[in-house]
């Protein structure tokens, strides 16, 4: 599986609705997991962004996908970083010449 890291923003109509975000967030877990996926950790934070996600899918395009309808649903914006682990940091430096 693939692991990334989502910030998410809320929109201003996400933002109206606020009170139905949790439901929302469960019904997108949901979704990602039909996708074949997994939530890791979800937090709501402080700051330039409302909602960090760290999620495993089978791949860039199940992850591009899932994001894509979370988008066209109006709540959040997205911007997603593909991640490695330490383990996988590890072997990509292991093959520097």
């Amino acid at each position: 599986m693939v692991r990334y890291v989502t910030l998410m923003k809320l929109t201003g109509e996400g933002a109206k609705a606020i009170k139905d975000a949790p439901k929302r967030i469960d019904e997108a877990v949901k979704a990602l997991e039909a996708m074949g996926g997994k939530l890791l950790d979800f937090y709501v934070v402080m700051g330039k962004y409302d909602y960090v996600a760290i999620a495993e899918a089978p791949s860039d395009e199940v992850c591009a996908t899932f994001l894509l309808a979370l988008a066209a649903a109006g709540n959040v914006r997205t911007m997603a970083m593909k991640a490695f682990t330490r383990e996988q940091f590890g072997q990509i430096v292991a093959r520097l010449p």
